[in-house]
C-alpha cells in the first residue's frame, strides 16, 4: 500500500529518541509498503537527498521548522484561545499546503502522523484513513499536577485543559493511535475515556545495529544523552548537576560527565569535569565508552530510548523511577533506580566501585532488550495495526 508518513523530526541522523523511533518505523514499513516521507527540518543541515532515507522512501520532502517562541505575537494571542499556545505559534501554512498537495497529486491508502505536532494537521487529510503514532500526555499533565503555587496551579491547569480539549479534537481524524507504555495508555484512557482504539507499541531499538560497537569503557566516565530541546532532558541535568553530581565528585574526585545532544543554548550550573559535546556523529561509541549511563528524568512520558541504547551497548544504567517508567526493568537486576539526590549519587558511586555489579547489570539488561525491546519482535505488531487502520 502507499503510505504518507508525516514526521515532526527529520529522522536522520538518528541523534535523539524520537528520530530513532521514526527511522526504525520507516525501515519496517519500507519492507512491505511504498512510503512518502514529509518531514519538518528541525536542523539546518537536513538533506532531503539523504541516501539513508532515500533507500526507505519513494519520496522525501522537507519543510522548514518554526520553533515555539513564547513571546511572539501569535503565542501571545494564544492566551485568549482554547488551543495550546505552542500549537498556534508553530502551525505551518507551508506544511498544510504540502500535505494537501501530496494527497491531491497521489493516491494514498493511509496517513501516519507522528506525534501531536503532525497529528495537528489531521483536518487536512480529507477523510483518508489515518494513524496517530505516539500520543504523549506526560509532560503537560505532570507540569500541572506538580505545580507549586496557587497561581502556577491555575495557569498550568488551564494549559492542561487546553491540551485535553485539543487532543480530543485531534483523535476524531484517526482510526487508531499508539502509545509507548501502559502508563501512557492509562493516562490517555483517563483523559479521553471515549477513545479506545489505542495500541501499545513500545520504544524499541534494532539490536543488530549495536553489535559491532567496540569500545573500552573508561573508568569513572558518566554519560547523559538527550537534546535539551526536550524540556525533560534539561530539567534532568539541572537537577543532577545541582543536587547529585557534587556528592559524587566528593567521593570519586576524578569522575567526569559527558552530555551529548543539542543543548539549545540553555544554561547549566557551573560544575567541573563536565563536557558538552553538542551533536556527535557516533553517540553509540561514546555510550559504550562510559561506565555508567544516566537517566535522571523527573518529568515526561513515554519510555527512554537512551536507557535501551545503553543496555544494548552493555553500559549500566542509573535512572529515576520516572526515567525507567514504562520499561519492564527491575532495579537491582537490570539497572539501579533512585529518586532522591543522595540515593541517586550513592547508586552511581556503588557502580563505579563495583565491577562485578556493573557486569551483572549489563548482562541482564542486554538480555532484557533482546527479549522485549528489539524491533525485530515488535515490528510485526505495528505492521498489523497499520493494515487494520488502512482497511477499516
Amino acid at each position: 500500500m502507499r503510505i504518507l508518513f508525516l514526521s515532526p523530526w527529520y529522522p536522520y541522523p538518528t541523534n535523539n529518541g524520537s528520530k530513532l523511533r521514526i527511522f526504525n518505523l520507516l525501515r519496517g514499513l519500507a519492507r512491505q509498503h511504498e512510503v512518502t516521507l514529509l518531514s519538518f527540518a528541525d536542523q539546518p543541515q537536513a538533506d532531503q537527498n539523504s541516501p539513508e532515507l532515500r533507500s526507505l522512501c519513494s519520496e522525501v520532502q522537507v519543510v522548514p521548522w518554526k520553533p515555539f517562541q513564547p513571546r511572539s505575537w501569535r503565542a501571545r494571542l494564544g492566551f485568549f484561545s482554547l488551543t495550546p499556545r505552542s500549537v498556534i505559534d508553530t502551525f505551518s501554512l507551508q506544511m498544510k499546503q504540502q500535505i494537501k498537495q501530496a494527497l491531491t497529486e497521489r493516491s494514498y491508502d493511509l496517513v501516519i502522523a507522528s506525534q501531536a505536532g503532525m497529528a495537528g494537521y489531521g483536518s487536512y487529510f480529507g477523510g483518508l484513513a489515518a494513524l496517530f503514532e505516539e500520543v504523549e500526555l506526560g509532560v503537560p499533565y505532570e507540569s500541572f499536577i506538580q505545580s507549586g503555587s496557587a497561581w502556577s496551579k491555575i495557569r498550568r491547569g488551564l494549559t492542561w485543559a487546553k491540551h485535553r480539549r485539543y487532543l480530543a479534537n485531534l483523535l476524531q481524524y484517526f482510526g487508531a493511535c499508539t502509545v509507548v507504555s501502559d502508563q501512557e495508555r492509562q493516562l490517555l484512557s483517563h483523559t479521553i475515556p471515549t477513545y479506545r482504539a489505542v495500541e501499545i507499541i513500545p520504544n524499541c531499538i534494532n539490536l543488530a545495529d549495536y553489535n559491532d560497537v567496540c569500545q573500552t569503557p573508561q573508568p569513572n566516565h558518566l554519560i547523559f544523552t538527550g537534546s535539551f530541546r526536550y524540556s525533560a532532558n534539561h530539567d534532568a541535568m539541572m537537577w543532577f548537576l545541582q543536587e547529585v553530581y557534587p556528592y559524587v565528585q566528593s567521593q570519586v574526585p576524578d569522575v567526569r560527565l559527558t552530555i551529548t545532544g543539542d543543548h539549545a543554548n540553555l544554561p547549566l550550573p557551573p560544575v567541573s569535569n563536565v563536557t558538552l559535546t553538542g551533536f556527535v556523529e557516533d553517540v553509540q561509541s561514546l555510550v559504550a565508552s562510559a561506565w555508567v549511563s544516566l537517566a535522571p528524568l523527573r518529568i515526561g512520558g513515554g519510555t527512554r530510548l537512551k536507557i535501551l541504547e545503553a543496555m544494548a551497548l552493555h553500559t549500566p544504567v542509573v535512572a529515576t523511577s520516572k526515567g525507567a517508567e514504562g520499561l519492564e526493568a527491575q532495579s537491582g537486576q537490570h539497572l539501579l533506580v533512585a529518586d532522591t539526590p543522595q540515593a541517586f549519587a550513592e547508586a552511581i558511586i556503588q557502580l563505579l566501585k563495583d565491577p562485578r555489579l556493573r557486569q551483572q547489570l549489563a548482562n541482564n539488561a542486554y538480555q532484557l532488550v533482546s527479549e522485549r525491546y528489539d524491533w525485530a519482535a515488535t515490528m510485526p505488531r505495528f505492521l498489523n495495526l497499520v493494515d487494520r487502520v488502512a482497511c477499516a
